[in-house]
């Protein structure tokens, strides 16, 4: 089983790169649980909101996030499913690993008030 080219990857290679980000994994990690408003977003993550935005633009031309106008707010949500699995085996690995923990942490008391 060879592999003939790199055109295969690249998809997968954009995916991976939109999410090298520790930013945009924090992000991830408000979406995983509920959709979120921008504002509770940066609020969340104690960012301006100006960075949140570029971050989310990223992401959602990748696909990986989608967005919603509730009245005046944009509301995100993760629109690509793989997002979930690849966030779950990080922490697997993660949490068998003996190296620093560079992995992005969230209090549950925050995930708690985003979703509200």
């Amino acid at each position: 089983m060879g592999i003939k080219n790199n055109d295969e990857f690249v998809v997968e290679a954009e995916l991976l790169k939109t999410l090298g980000h520790p930013i945009r994994l924090k992000i991830i990690k408000v979406l995983l649980s509920n959709k979120s408003c921008v504002k509770n977003i940066w609020e969340a993550l104690g960012l301006p909101q100006a960075t949140i935005s570029q971050h989310l633009v990223s992401l959602k031309s990748k696909g990986i996030v989608s967005c919603k106008r509730d009245g005046v707010m944009m509301c995100y949500e993760l629109s690509d499913k793989r997002i979930a699995k690849i966030f779950n085996d990080l922490k697997y690995c993660d949490d068998n690993s003996s190296q620093n923990d560079h992995s992005p942490k969230i209090s549950s008391s925050i995930l708690r008030n985003i979703s509200k």
